[in-house]
């Protein structure tokens, strides 16, 4: 396809998306709702397609407070512990003390949760982080900084056994997997709140 046929399939796409959206606008009532827009079509002329369900699987990798997205795998403190040292201490220190502007990640929780009275305090995995769960949501889509995901699920869950254990907040021997990790509570848990906003008028 040449630049020039490229860029016309671009500005006629913007054409339509700025005509559907004005036909939405034109919508508005005066009690303030609001028409809805119809379901997208398979194609948009001829760009693009409807994704797979593999190619969705492939991204839906998150995993929320609950655990649920976790997948099958183990991990211990000891090949954490291997696992840092050769991908995590160049960024973060050799003992998660971090290093230039990459954050520290190990300190130990702490009795007083006082970061709004002392912004000097770094907030880490183990004096702040209220779930354990988003360690592995953030290391496999995030990490190492230059393979991002690249890292299979062992051992992701074995780099959160070595920083849960080095901050304190779980045993050495404790193998971590999608049952385990879950049950871990972490010591900032009971500074959080839930956020229960549903949008619209109640939205506070």
């Amino acid at each position: 396809m040449t630049r020039a046929r490229l860029l016309a399939l671009v500005c006629a796409s913007t054409l339509v998306a700025c005509r559907d959206r004005a036909s939405v606008d034109s919508a508005h009532g005066a009690a303030g709702t609001v028409a809805h827009a119809p379901p997208a079509p398979d194609r948009f002329g001829t760009i693009g397609r409807r994704a797979t369900p593999a190619e969705i699987r492939a991204w839906d990798i998150d995993v929320n407070s609950t655990g649920s997205g976790l997948p099958t795998g183990r991990g211990t403190y000891a090949a954490g512990a291997a696992l840092f040292a050769r991908q995590c201490a160049a960024c973060h220190g050799s003992h998660g003390e971090g290093v230039g502007p990459y954050p520290r990640l190990i300190s130990g929780p702490r009795a007083a949760f006082d970061f709004a009275s002392d912004p000097a305090i770094p907030k880490t995995v183990g004096n702040y982080w209220p779930y354990a769960t988003t360690l592995y949501d953030y290391i496999h889509r995030a990490m190492p900084l230059t393979a991002p995901g690249s890292l299979p699920a062992s051992d992701v869950y074995s780099v959160i056994a070595y920083l849960l254990a080095e901050n304190g907040v779980i045993d050495k021997s404790m193998v971590i997997d999608a049952r385990s990790l879950p049950r871990v509570r972490m010591p900032g848990r009971d500074h959080f709140v839930a956020d229960d906003r549903q949008g619209g008028r109640v939205f506070r």
